[in-house]
Protein backbone atom coordinates (compact mmCIF):
# COMPACT_ATOMS: atom_id res chain seq x y z
CA UNK A 1 0.00 0.00 0.00
CA UNK A 2 1.43 3.43 -1.02
CA UNK A 3 2.11 6.39 1.60
CA UNK A 4 -1.01 8.45 -0.24
CA UNK A 5 -3.48 5.66 0.10
CA UNK A 6 -2.33 4.85 3.55
CA UNK A 7 -2.74 8.50 4.52
CA UNK A 8 -6.44 8.28 3.08
CA UNK A 9 -7.47 5.35 4.55
CA UNK A 10 -6.17 7.05 7.88
CA UNK A 11 -8.21 10.13 7.10
CA UNK A 12 -11.44 8.41 6.82
CA UNK A 13 -11.18 6.09 9.54
CA UNK A 14 -10.65 9.56 11.78
CA UNK A 15 -13.63 11.17 9.91
CA UNK A 16 -15.96 8.28 10.80
CA UNK A 17 -14.51 8.17 14.28
CA UNK A 18 -15.40 11.56 15.02
CA UNK A 19 -18.55 11.22 13.81
CA UNK A 20 -19.63 8.46 15.46
CA UNK A 21 -18.30 10.22 18.74
CA UNK A 22 -20.96 13.74 18.15
CA UNK A 23 -23.82 11.37 17.31
CA UNK A 24 -25.90 9.97 20.31
CA UNK A 25 -26.35 6.33 20.30
CA UNK A 26 -30.32 6.12 21.16
CA UNK A 27 -30.83 2.31 22.88
CA UNK A 28 -34.29 1.16 23.68
CA UNK A 29 -35.72 1.00 27.08
CA UNK A 30 -34.20 -1.53 29.10
CA UNK A 31 -35.81 -4.76 28.88
CA UNK A 32 -36.80 -7.46 31.85
CA UNK A 33 -38.69 -10.29 29.61
CA UNK A 34 -37.37 -10.71 26.00
CA UNK A 35 -38.50 -14.45 25.96
CA UNK A 36 -41.52 -14.94 24.11
CA UNK A 37 -44.15 -16.50 26.46
CA UNK A 38 -47.85 -16.53 26.05
CA UNK A 39 -50.64 -16.56 28.51
CA UNK A 40 -51.32 -20.19 28.55
CA UNK A 41 -47.47 -21.16 28.79
CA UNK A 42 -47.57 -19.96 32.17
CA UNK A 43 -50.07 -22.56 33.03
CA UNK A 44 -53.03 -20.18 33.02
CA UNK A 45 -56.50 -21.81 32.17
CA UNK A 46 -58.79 -20.41 29.68
CA UNK A 47 -62.09 -21.76 28.28
CA UNK A 48 -62.78 -22.84 24.55
CA UNK A 49 -60.56 -24.50 21.66
CA UNK A 50 -57.70 -22.01 19.99
CA UNK A 51 -57.21 -22.17 16.63
CA UNK A 52 -53.43 -23.09 15.39
CA UNK A 53 -51.52 -19.41 15.90
CA UNK A 54 -54.25 -18.54 18.26
CA UNK A 55 -54.56 -15.14 16.78
CA UNK A 56 -56.42 -12.82 14.37
CA UNK A 57 -54.66 -14.29 11.33
CA UNK A 58 -56.07 -17.67 12.38
CA UNK A 59 -58.96 -16.30 9.94
CA UNK A 60 -58.06 -17.05 6.21
CA UNK A 61 -57.07 -14.00 4.59
CA UNK A 62 -56.48 -11.73 7.68
CA UNK A 63 -52.56 -9.91 7.86
CA UNK A 64 -51.29 -7.79 10.45
CA UNK A 65 -48.16 -5.45 10.07
CA UNK A 66 -46.29 -2.94 12.35
CA UNK A 67 -44.32 0.03 12.92
CA UNK A 68 -43.12 0.41 16.12
CA UNK A 69 -41.03 3.67 17.19
CA UNK A 70 -38.94 3.85 19.82
CA UNK A 71 -36.01 6.29 20.38
CA UNK A 72 -34.83 9.19 22.67
CA UNK A 73 -34.58 8.95 26.85
CA UNK A 74 -34.92 11.11 29.93
CA UNK A 75 -36.52 14.54 29.63
CA UNK A 76 -39.61 15.09 27.64
CA UNK A 77 -38.74 17.75 24.72
CA UNK A 78 -41.76 17.98 22.52
CA UNK A 79 -40.86 17.55 19.18
CA UNK A 80 -38.04 15.42 19.59
CA UNK A 81 -39.18 12.66 22.31
CA UNK A 82 -38.68 10.39 23.85
CA UNK A 83 -41.07 8.60 21.15
CA UNK A 84 -42.78 5.58 21.84
CA UNK A 85 -45.44 4.62 19.63
CA UNK A 86 -46.02 3.22 16.35
CA UNK A 87 -48.98 1.59 13.35
CA UNK A 88 -50.75 -1.15 13.53
CA UNK A 89 -52.27 -1.79 10.65
CA UNK A 90 -54.81 -5.42 9.67
CA UNK A 91 -56.16 -5.75 6.52
CA UNK A 92 -59.42 -7.99 6.32
CA UNK A 93 -58.55 -9.96 3.02
CA UNK A 94 -54.98 -9.29 3.27
CA UNK A 95 -52.94 -7.84 -0.28
CA UNK A 96 -54.59 -10.18 -2.53
CA UNK A 97 -57.62 -8.46 -2.03
CA UNK A 98 -57.47 -4.98 -1.16
CA UNK A 99 -60.34 -3.62 -2.54
CA UNK A 100 -62.87 -6.70 -2.32
CA UNK A 101 -64.97 -4.80 1.14
CA UNK A 102 -66.23 -6.96 4.09
CA UNK A 103 -69.50 -6.92 5.95
CA UNK A 104 -68.75 -5.32 9.47
CA UNK A 105 -70.46 -3.91 12.49
CA UNK A 106 -69.34 -1.55 14.94
CA UNK A 107 -69.86 -1.27 18.63
CA UNK A 108 -69.28 1.72 21.01
CA UNK A 109 -69.01 0.69 24.67
CA UNK A 110 -67.60 3.89 25.98
CA UNK A 111 -67.86 6.96 23.55
CA UNK A 112 -64.31 8.76 25.01
CA UNK A 113 -62.29 7.76 21.69
CA UNK A 114 -62.39 8.00 18.18
CA UNK A 115 -62.33 5.41 15.52
CA UNK A 116 -63.11 7.04 12.40
CA UNK A 117 -65.51 5.73 9.46
CA UNK A 118 -67.43 3.65 11.53
CA UNK A 119 -70.89 6.29 10.69
CA UNK A 120 -70.71 4.62 7.25
CA UNK A 121 -69.85 1.18 8.67
CA UNK A 122 -73.15 1.36 10.36
CA UNK A 123 -74.69 2.69 7.49
CA UNK A 124 -73.55 1.14 4.86
CA UNK A 125 -72.81 -2.16 6.40
CA UNK A 126 -68.98 -2.65 4.83
CA UNK A 127 -65.33 -2.72 5.66
CA UNK A 128 -63.80 -0.56 2.64
CA UNK A 129 -60.35 -0.75 3.45
CA UNK A 130 -57.86 -1.69 5.94
CA UNK A 131 -57.91 -0.90 9.89
CA UNK A 132 -55.11 1.56 11.03
CA UNK A 133 -54.89 1.62 15.42
CA UNK A 134 -52.35 4.55 16.63
CA UNK A 135 -52.03 7.14 19.21
CA UNK A 136 -54.65 9.90 20.34
CA UNK A 137 -52.53 12.46 18.15
CA UNK A 138 -52.23 10.61 15.03
CA UNK A 139 -55.75 9.85 14.09
CA UNK A 140 -55.72 12.72 11.22
CA UNK A 141 -52.26 11.94 9.46
CA UNK A 142 -52.92 8.03 9.78
CA UNK A 143 -56.36 8.17 7.84
CA UNK A 144 -54.66 10.78 5.14
CA UNK A 145 -52.20 8.37 4.76
CA UNK A 146 -54.66 5.31 3.92
CA UNK A 147 -56.37 7.07 1.62
CA UNK A 148 -52.75 7.81 -0.29
CA UNK A 149 -51.68 4.19 -0.12
CA UNK A 150 -54.90 2.87 -1.31
CA UNK A 151 -55.11 5.37 -4.62
CA UNK A 152 -51.81 4.10 -4.86
CA UNK A 153 -52.78 0.55 -5.36
CA UNK A 154 -55.54 0.86 -7.60
CA UNK A 155 -58.73 2.25 -5.20
CA UNK A 156 -59.92 4.59 -8.37
CA UNK A 157 -61.50 3.30 -10.98
CA UNK A 158 -60.45 4.14 -14.53
CA UNK A 159 -62.21 7.39 -14.04
CA UNK A 160 -60.44 8.83 -11.35
CA UNK A 161 -63.83 8.80 -9.39
CA UNK A 162 -63.28 7.34 -5.59
CA UNK A 163 -63.49 8.44 -2.39
CA UNK A 164 -62.55 6.72 1.18
CA UNK A 165 -63.94 7.05 4.77
CA UNK A 166 -61.29 4.89 6.56
CA UNK A 167 -61.74 2.94 9.71
CA UNK A 168 -58.63 4.65 12.27
CA UNK A 169 -58.53 4.01 16.09
CA UNK A 170 -56.82 5.27 18.56
CA UNK A 171 -55.87 4.71 22.20
CA UNK A 172 -53.71 7.62 24.39
CA UNK A 173 -49.94 6.78 25.16
CA UNK A 174 -49.00 10.04 26.33
CA UNK A 175 -47.23 9.17 28.98
CA UNK A 176 -44.54 7.17 28.20
CA UNK A 177 -44.73 9.13 24.80
CA UNK A 178 -43.96 12.12 23.42
CA UNK A 179 -47.45 12.46 22.17
CA UNK A 180 -47.69 15.72 21.12
CA UNK A 181 -44.74 15.64 18.83
CA UNK A 182 -46.70 14.25 16.49
CA UNK A 183 -43.89 11.50 15.44
CA UNK A 184 -45.71 8.98 13.20
CA UNK A 185 -45.36 10.03 9.42
CA UNK A 186 -47.47 9.10 6.44
CA UNK A 187 -44.52 6.41 5.38
CA UNK A 188 -44.77 4.44 9.36
CA UNK A 189 -48.51 3.67 7.88
CA UNK A 190 -47.19 2.79 4.39
CA UNK A 191 -45.15 0.61 5.98
CA UNK A 192 -47.28 -1.13 8.52
CA UNK A 193 -49.64 -1.72 5.72
CA UNK A 194 -46.96 -2.61 3.22
CA UNK A 195 -45.46 -5.27 5.75
CA UNK A 196 -48.51 -6.90 6.29
CA UNK A 197 -48.74 -10.50 6.69
CA UNK A 198 -50.63 -13.57 7.77
CA UNK A 199 -49.02 -16.05 10.64
CA UNK A 200 -47.65 -15.71 14.09
CA UNK A 201 -48.05 -12.01 15.82
CA UNK A 202 -46.20 -9.90 17.25
CA UNK A 203 -47.55 -8.72 20.76
CA UNK A 204 -46.54 -6.43 23.69
CA UNK A 205 -45.06 -3.10 22.92
CA UNK A 206 -45.30 -3.01 19.32
CA UNK A 207 -47.34 -1.20 16.52
CA UNK A 208 -49.88 0.97 17.76
CA UNK A 209 -49.66 -0.11 21.14
CA UNK A 210 -45.70 0.59 21.82
CA UNK A 211 -46.74 3.01 24.30
CA UNK A 212 -49.65 1.63 26.24
CA UNK A 213 -50.29 0.76 29.64
CA UNK A 214 -52.89 -2.00 31.13
CA UNK A 215 -53.98 -2.35 34.41
CA UNK A 216 -51.09 -0.28 35.48
CA UNK A 217 -48.44 -2.84 34.08
CA UNK A 218 -47.29 -2.58 30.81
CA UNK A 219 -49.82 -2.59 27.99
CA UNK A 220 -50.15 -2.50 24.15
CA UNK A 221 -51.41 -5.72 21.69
CA UNK A 222 -52.53 -8.76 21.95
CA UNK A 223 -54.43 -11.49 20.34
CA UNK A 224 -56.22 -14.85 20.79
CA UNK A 225 -58.77 -17.43 19.00
CA UNK A 226 -61.11 -20.00 19.15
CA UNK A 227 -62.48 -23.05 16.90
CA UNK A 228 -66.08 -23.56 16.65
CA UNK A 229 -68.23 -25.82 15.90
CA UNK A 230 -71.82 -25.37 14.91
CA UNK A 231 -74.53 -28.01 14.35
CA UNK A 232 -77.81 -27.11 12.35
CA UNK A 233 -79.14 -30.18 13.64
CA UNK A 234 -78.18 -33.38 16.33
CA UNK A 235 -77.56 -35.41 13.45
CA UNK A 236 -75.92 -33.20 10.96
CA UNK A 237 -72.11 -32.57 10.75
CA UNK A 238 -70.58 -29.80 12.70
CA UNK A 239 -69.27 -26.82 10.39
CA UNK A 240 -66.02 -25.23 12.22
CA UNK A 241 -65.46 -21.86 12.24
CA UNK A 242 -62.69 -19.01 13.55
CA UNK A 243 -63.46 -16.47 15.69
CA UNK A 244 -60.17 -14.20 16.46
CA UNK A 245 -59.43 -11.05 18.70
CA UNK A 246 -57.10 -8.23 18.22
CA UNK A 247 -56.65 -5.69 21.32
CA UNK A 248 -54.43 -2.53 21.80
CA UNK A 249 -54.87 -2.33 25.52
CA UNK A 250 -54.64 0.61 27.41
CA UNK A 251 -57.48 0.09 30.41
CA UNK A 252 -57.61 -0.33 33.70
CA UNK A 253 -56.81 -0.19 37.50
CA UNK A 254 -54.35 -2.52 39.24
CA UNK A 255 -56.54 -3.65 42.23
CA UNK A 256 -58.97 -4.21 39.43
CA UNK A 257 -57.03 -6.95 37.21
CA UNK A 258 -58.25 -10.99 37.58
CA UNK A 259 -57.02 -13.88 35.68
CA UNK A 260 -58.89 -16.37 35.57
CA UNK A 261 -61.30 -15.32 37.67
CA UNK A 262 -58.88 -14.72 40.63
CA UNK A 263 -57.28 -11.17 42.08
CA UNK A 264 -54.06 -11.01 40.79
CA UNK A 265 -54.37 -7.11 40.82
CA UNK A 266 -54.32 -7.14 44.39
CA UNK A 267 -51.26 -9.04 45.06
CA UNK A 268 -48.82 -7.12 43.05
CA UNK A 269 -49.75 -3.50 44.48
CA UNK A 270 -48.08 -0.77 42.38
CA UNK A 271 -49.82 2.59 40.58
CA UNK A 272 -49.09 4.42 37.72
CA UNK A 273 -52.18 6.80 37.41
CA UNK A 274 -54.11 8.60 39.84
CA UNK A 275 -57.32 8.34 37.84
CA UNK A 276 -57.63 5.82 34.72
CA UNK A 277 -58.12 7.50 31.61
CA UNK A 278 -57.03 4.87 29.13
CA UNK A 279 -59.21 2.88 26.48
CA UNK A 280 -59.79 -0.58 24.63
CA UNK A 281 -59.59 -0.57 20.62
CA UNK A 282 -60.54 -3.90 19.52
CA UNK A 283 -60.89 -6.02 16.58
CA UNK A 284 -62.91 -9.47 15.54
CA UNK A 285 -62.58 -11.18 12.60
CA UNK A 286 -64.58 -14.48 11.34
CA UNK A 287 -65.12 -16.49 9.05
CA UNK A 288 -68.24 -17.57 9.98
CA UNK A 289 -70.75 -15.84 7.15
CA UNK A 290 -72.75 -13.02 9.19
CA UNK A 291 -74.84 -10.07 7.93
CA UNK A 292 -73.96 -6.52 9.78
CA UNK A 293 -76.47 -6.30 12.34
CA UNK A 294 -74.99 -9.74 13.64
CA UNK A 295 -71.32 -8.33 13.03
CA UNK A 296 -72.60 -5.40 15.39
CA UNK A 297 -74.22 -8.33 18.26
CA UNK A 298 -70.62 -10.20 17.79
CA UNK A 299 -68.61 -6.91 18.61
CA UNK A 300 -71.00 -6.34 21.59
CA UNK A 301 -69.07 -9.54 23.39
CA UNK A 302 -66.58 -7.95 23.63
CA UNK A 303 -67.35 -5.86 26.59
CA UNK A 304 -68.13 -9.42 28.22
CA UNK A 305 -64.76 -10.71 27.56
CA UNK A 306 -62.96 -7.32 29.02
CA UNK A 307 -65.29 -7.68 32.03
CA UNK A 308 -63.98 -11.30 32.90
CA UNK A 309 -60.43 -8.92 33.43
CA UNK A 310 -61.41 -7.14 35.84
CA UNK A 311 -62.13 -3.63 34.64
CA UNK A 312 -65.44 -1.75 34.31
CA UNK A 313 -63.98 0.52 31.46
CA UNK A 314 -64.59 3.83 32.97
CA UNK A 315 -65.65 7.01 32.22
CA UNK A 316 -62.66 7.98 30.54
CA UNK A 317 -62.12 4.77 28.82
CA UNK A 318 -62.77 5.11 24.75
CA UNK A 319 -63.70 1.80 24.06
CA UNK A 320 -64.20 0.98 20.68
CA UNK A 321 -65.04 -2.63 18.67
CA UNK A 322 -65.30 -3.61 15.20
CA UNK A 323 -66.45 -6.71 13.74
CA UNK A 324 -65.76 -7.98 10.40
CA UNK A 325 -66.43 -11.36 8.44
CA UNK A 326 -64.36 -12.67 5.62
CA UNK A 327 -67.26 -14.90 4.00
CA UNK A 328 -69.14 -13.48 1.20
CA UNK A 329 -66.35 -12.74 -0.97
CA UNK A 330 -67.19 -9.91 -4.04
CA UNK A 331 -70.42 -8.55 -2.72
CA UNK A 332 -69.92 -5.32 -3.74
CA UNK A 333 -70.07 -5.05 -7.69
CA UNK A 334 -71.99 -2.40 -8.65
CA UNK A 335 -72.27 -4.12 -12.37
CA UNK A 336 -74.59 -6.92 -10.24
CA UNK A 337 -77.79 -5.66 -9.38
CA UNK A 338 -78.32 -8.72 -7.05
CA UNK A 339 -75.97 -10.73 -5.02
CA UNK A 340 -76.18 -14.41 -3.30
CA UNK A 341 -75.12 -14.32 0.61
CA UNK A 342 -75.07 -16.80 3.06
CA UNK A 343 -75.38 -16.48 6.73
CA UNK A 344 -76.04 -18.01 10.25
CA UNK A 345 -79.34 -18.27 11.51
CA UNK A 346 -79.60 -16.10 14.88
CA UNK A 347 -80.45 -18.81 17.08
CA UNK A 348 -77.43 -20.40 16.01
CA UNK A 349 -74.44 -17.38 17.15
CA UNK A 350 -74.39 -19.04 20.28
CA UNK A 351 -70.97 -20.47 20.09
CA UNK A 352 -69.56 -17.14 18.27
CA UNK A 353 -70.69 -15.13 21.06
CA UNK A 354 -68.95 -17.66 23.50
CA UNK A 355 -65.71 -17.60 21.13
CA UNK A 356 -65.59 -13.87 21.46
CA UNK A 357 -65.84 -13.61 24.86
CA UNK A 358 -63.42 -16.15 25.74
CA UNK A 359 -60.77 -15.00 22.91
CA UNK A 360 -60.97 -11.16 23.99
CA UNK A 361 -60.10 -12.32 28.01
CA UNK A 362 -57.16 -14.56 26.67
CA UNK A 363 -56.29 -11.27 24.18
CA UNK A 364 -56.15 -9.00 27.48
CA UNK A 365 -53.83 -11.61 29.26
CA UNK A 366 -51.36 -12.23 26.36
CA UNK A 367 -50.84 -8.13 26.42
CA UNK A 368 -49.59 -8.22 30.02
CA UNK A 369 -48.17 -11.38 29.44
CA UNK A 370 -46.10 -11.35 25.94
CA UNK A 371 -44.55 -7.81 26.92
CA UNK A 372 -41.83 -6.19 28.78
CA UNK A 373 -40.87 -3.06 30.86
CA UNK A 374 -40.87 0.21 29.17
CA UNK A 375 -39.15 3.58 30.72
CA UNK A 376 -40.37 6.34 28.75
CA UNK A 377 -41.12 10.28 28.41
CA UNK A 378 -39.79 12.31 31.99
CA UNK A 379 -38.16 8.53 33.18
CA UNK A 380 -41.66 7.47 33.43
CA UNK A 381 -41.51 3.70 33.87
CA UNK A 382 -44.28 0.91 34.05
CA UNK A 383 -43.43 -2.23 34.89
CA UNK A 384 -44.48 -5.65 32.96
CA UNK A 385 -46.39 -8.35 34.52
CA UNK A 386 -43.63 -10.38 36.14
CA UNK A 387 -44.13 -14.04 35.23
CA UNK A 388 -43.06 -15.76 38.31
CA UNK A 389 -45.29 -14.32 40.46
CA UNK A 390 -48.00 -14.99 38.02
CA UNK A 391 -47.04 -18.49 38.25
CA UNK A 392 -46.58 -18.70 42.10
CA UNK A 393 -50.66 -17.00 42.60
CA UNK A 394 -52.04 -19.42 39.68
CA UNK A 395 -50.25 -22.45 41.78
CA UNK A 396 -51.65 -21.01 44.79
CA UNK A 397 -55.45 -19.96 44.19
CA UNK A 398 -55.68 -23.76 42.10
Amino acid sequence: MTSKRFFRLVLLVVIALDSFAREPIKSPPPVIQTKIVRARELGIPFEGTPGKLNAITDVPGVEVGYTTLISGEGKLEVGKGPVRTGVTAILPRGHASLNDSVYAGFFSFNGNGEMTGTAWVDEGGFLEGPIIITNTHSVGVARDAVIAWRVKHGAADKTGYWWSLPVVAETWDGWLNDINGFHVKPEDVWHALDIAHGGPLQEGSVGGGTGMICYEFKGGNGTASRKIDIRVSKDASPQTFIVGVFLQANFGRRPQLTIAGEPVGREIPGEVYEQESGSCIAVVATDAPLLPNQLKRLARRVSLGLARTGTILESGSGDLFIAFSTANPNVVNPDQITHDVQTIPNDLMDPLFAGVVQATEEAVVNVLVDNHSMTGRDNHRVEALPHDRLREMMKRFR
